[in-house]
Order: C-alpha cells, then structure tokens, then sequence
C-alpha cells in the first residue's frame, strides 16, 4: 500500500513539474491598445497566438499619454494605436527609443456631419471641430484644403501645423481645436467635425452614414504595432506582427469595418 501510495505521489510531482516546465516556455506580450478596433484585432489573434505558446496580456486605454513611455522603457512589450508619424513625433519630443514592427491598418481621417448629408450642404461660418494634437491637426487641415475650404501656407509641417497655418479662407468657416478625445463627444455643438475612424467606431457612430469627404485608402498614416528597437527581431513580437496581418484578420477588418478601416498594404 505504502509503495502505491509513494508511487501515486511521485506520478503527482512529476506531472506537475512537466506543467511548470510547459508553462516556462510560454512567451507572454503586455500590449497596450486602442478600443476599437484595435483592442477588436488582437482578441480575435489571441487564441491562435497561444497555439505558439504565446499569451497576450492585453491592455485597452483612452488615456494614451503614457504608452509609448512605457513601451520605451520596457514596462510593456509593444503598443496598438498609433501611426507612424505620431510616433516619430513621440520619439522626437520625449527622447524614447521606439520602432515601426509592423503596417496593420489605415483608419482614414474624415470629415463627419450628424446634421449634413453632403459637403456642399455645410453652410456659410459652418463650425468644424478639428483635433489639436500636432499630426491629426495637419491631417485635418489638409483635409479642408483638398475639401476646397482653405488654403494652407507653404511652410506648413506635420508636426507644428496650426490654425495659424491657414494662408486663407477659400469658403467661410469657423475651426475649433480640440483635444481628439473631446471631438466625438461634444459633436452636436458643431455643423461638422474632423477625426480618424476609430474614434468615430468607439463612439458608435455610424461613419459611412456620417462621412461627408475622406482621405483615401493611400493615406500614409498607417496604424503599427510600436516596440522598442531592441525588441523588433523578437520571435513572439514577429509572431504578434504576421497574425494582424493574416488573411483572417483582413477579411474581419473587411467585413465588420465596411471600409471604414482598411488593412496595410
């Protein structure tokens, strides 16, 4: 009895050291992401990742002011929300070490009206909310020259592009700089408002319905995956990286988004 007893044990000890053995060569990835649809992109992975022993412990945030610092400095192991340029601009302005692992998707910036179904509808001194963080502004107004509202100057950048950039008025309109996270929310004080598609999908908005002129799919302001430079030849940041861009994952992004949000090329 006493030897079944030390055999059962043993047979016990053994299967858990084999689970712990298992469990250590599981990768696990901190990413921090957008709601929609970004945080959307990466469940719908989540189960083939963990196939490869990879398991995503998975972040969704509105305040997105210190993801980047915190990917930077290794608290998380990569982020979903941003374009390249802001990125750059990040790097540049707070001194981090980040990198492009990845194209995933374009969310193009538009031009939305709940209260306006064209844009030769909008009327004279129509107030447009437009994003002030520096590389959504420049977005929007160069949105509202190819629109035919304004013309900008020459020596307007990405990356300090203002109202104050506004060379003049093609057609009278009134621009109110907000800050991204306000435009959706208080869009029935303005005949029209500016921002990227995921922010009008966060808001249930309808943005087909709403979407009075666009950027085109060619836009460069493609969505990544952000990583620190030490980590882009990381196999499970790799691994992250090719099932965003599976066919799966375009034909969710197809499917769901209607066009709204278009895979990388």
């Amino acid at each position: 009895m006493k030897t079944k007893k030390f055999f059962a044990l043993m047979c016990v000890l053994l299967f858990s050291a084999c689970a712990i053995a298992v469990d250590s060569k599981k990768t696990i990835l901190k990413i921090a992401a957008d709601a929609v649809p970004h945080t959307d992109l990466i469940e719908l992975i989540k189960p083939d990742l963990e196939k490869q022993g990879i398991i995503i412990k998975l972040y969704t945030v509105t305040d997105t002011t210190l993801v980047n610092t915190q990917t930077s400095e290794g608290e998380l192991d990569a982020n979903f929300f941003q374009h390249v340029i802001y990125m750059d601009a990040q790097a540049k302005d707070k001194n981090l070490s980040l990198a492009n692992a990845g194209n995933i998707h374009v969310e193009p910036m538009s031009i939305y009206s709940d209260k306006y179904k064209s844009i030769s509808d909008l009327p004279q001194n129509a107030k447009i909310a437009i994003c002030n963080d520096s590389t959504n502004e420049y977005r929007g107004l160069k949105l509202l020259e190819k629109a035919g509202f304004i013309q900008l100057k020459e020596s307007t950048t990405p990356v300090t592009a203002s109202i104050r950039d506004i060379e003049k008025y093609l057609k009278p309109i009134e621009i109110i700089e907000l800050d991204p996270s306000l435009v959706t929310r208080v869009r029935d004080q303005f005949d029209a408002y500016i921002v990227w598609a995921s922010r009008v999908l966060d808001a249930r908005i309808d943005a087909n319905k709403a979407k009075l002129f666009s950027e085109g799919a060619d836009s460069p302001y493609v969505n990544i995956i952000a990583v620190n430079p030490k980590k882009l030849h990381d196999p499970a940041i790799k691994a992250l990286v090719n099932a965003l861009r599976s066919q799966k994952v375009k034909s969710f992004m197809l499917e769901k988004y209607k066009g709204v949000i278009i895979p990388a090329k």
